[in-house]
C-alpha cells in the first residue's frame, strides 16, 4: 500500500490560523473520522499490526499509537481508545479509505472481528481548560497527562499534549449524538486546530507522507506512541533496530516563518543551501502572513540556515516543543 496510488479523499484546506492563537475554543475535526473495532479477536489484531501495547489500552487511558509497513515506514498515525469490549481509533480523513482497507486484508484472519466507520461519530478539539473542565466536572482533575481519558455519556473526554507554549488540549470523541452546552466557548477554524497540533509536535500523514518514515522520524516515540517491549508487529525489526542501535540521524521540528509566499505543501523539502536536508510534513498559515510547520530534518543541518523549496526570502526559525527529543541530544533513549 502506498498514499499514492489508493483512492483517498482531497486533502483538507485550512483557512489562516489567528494571531495570537487563541486560549479558548472548540474545533470540529471533520478532518478526522472515528473507526471502531468489535469482535473477540480485535486485540490480537491490533496487538500484530500497531506498534502500542494493546494491555495498555485500558480505562482511563488512551495512548497513541502506528501502524506501519514491513520496511518499518508508518502509513497510519492513531490513537486507541478502549470502548467495553471494541477499541476506537482515529484516522485522517484523506487516508482513512486506504487505512481500513489495507487492515481487513489482516482482520480475515479473526473471524467474528469486524471495523466500521463511526458515520454518527465526530471528534471536537478544545482548546484551554474552560470547555474540558465544564464537561468532566470533578473528572477533569484526574485529566493531567496526555492519554489520559474520562468516559463521558456522550463518548470519552482525551487529554492531548500542550503546545509548546504550554496551552492545554483536549479532544471530545463522540460516539453519540448527545447535544453538548459549549454555546459559551468560541467556535473555532480547523486551521486553529492545526496550528495547536503543530504547536504540541503532534504530526499527522497525507497521501504525499504516508510510508515515508519510521515513526521515530516523526518522534512518535515521545508521544507515547512507540512501545519498545511489546513484542512483534508488522514493521517491528526496523523500528526496534533503529531505537536500540541508536540510529536515528533526523526526526521532527518545528518552525516558524515570518513571511511566507504561500504554505509549503507536505512533502515540500528543506533546503540547507543546494541540498535538501528533510521535508515538510503539515504547515498552516496565519492571518499576518506568518506559517508554522513540521519538518523531519536531518540532526547535522538543523543548526544552519534552512528554506522551504522555492521560497528563498523565508528563512526558518526553530520553535519549541512540548516535548524532549533525547536521540538529538546523545541521550539514551527511553524505553516504553
Amino acid at each position: 500500500m502506498t498514499g499514492t496510488d489508493t483512492a483517498a479523499s482531497a486533502p483538507p484546506v485550512y483557512a489562516s490560523a489567528e494571531l495570537p492563537s487563541p486560549v479558548s475554543g472548540r474545533v470540529l475535526l471533520t478532518n478526522r473520522v472515528l473507526v471502531r473495532i468489535s469482535g473477540s479477536g480485535t486485540d490480537k489484531f491490533l496487538q500484530g499490526q500497531l506498534s502500542q501495547n494493546l494491555d495498555d489500552v485500558k480505562i482511563g487511558t488512551s495512548p497513541r499509537a502506528t501502524g506501519a509497513t514491513p520496511k518499518g515506514r508508518a502509513y497510519c498515525l492513531t490513537r486507541l481508545v478502549r470502548d467495553g469490549e471494541d477499541i476506537l481509533l482515529d484516522l485522517p480523513t484523506e487516508l482513512a479509505e486506504s487505512i481500513t482497507a489495507h487492515l481487513r486484508k489482516y482482520m480475515m484472519l479473526f473471524r467474528g472481528t469486524s471495523m466500521e466507520t463511526q458515520t454518527d461519530g465526530q471528534i471536537i478539539g478544545l482548546l484551554g481548560n474552560e470547555a474540558a473542565s465544564s464537561l468532566s466536572g470533578e473528572g477533569f482533575n484526574n485529566l493531567t497527562s496526555p492519554g489520559d481519558t474520562l468516559a463521558l455519556e456522550s463518548g470519552f473526554l482525551i487529554r492531548t499534549e500542550n503546545t509548546g507554549e504550554g496551552l492545554p488540549r483536549f479532544e471530545l470523541w463522540q460516539t453519540s449524538a448527545i447535544d453538548l452546552e459549549l454555546d459559551n466557548i468560541p467556535e473555532k477554524t480547523l486551521a486553529d486546530w492545526q496550528a495547536s497540533e503543530i504547536a504540541a509536535g503532534v504530526p499527522m500523514l497525507t497521501t504525499t507522507t504516508s510510508e515515508s518514515y519510521v515513526p521515530q522520524m516523526l518522534n512518535l516515540q515521545h508521544l507515547g506512541g512507540v512501545h519498545f517491549k511489546k513484542g512483534c508487529y508488522t514493521g517491528q525489526e526496523v523500528i526496534a533496530r533503529m531505537h536500540f542501535l541508536g540510529q536515528l540521524k533526523k526526526s521532527l521540528f518545528r518552525f516558524h516563518v515570518a513571511e511566507a509566499n504561500s504554505i509549503p505543501a507536505p512533502g515540500t523539502s528543506i533546503m540547507a543551501g543546494e541540498r535538501s536536508v528533510g521535508e515538510v510534513v503539515n504547515a498552516v498559515g496565519f492571518n499576518d502572513g506568518s506559517c508554522e510547520l513540521l519538518a523531519v530534518i536531518r540532526h547535522n543541518a538543523v543548526s544552519g540556515k534552512l528554506l522551504a523549496d522555492g521560497q528563498p526570502d523565508a528563512v526558518l526559525e526553530q520553535r519549541p516543543l512540548p516535548y524532549t527529543v533525547t536521540e538529538r541530544e546523545g541521550a539514551a533513549p527511553k524505553d516504553t
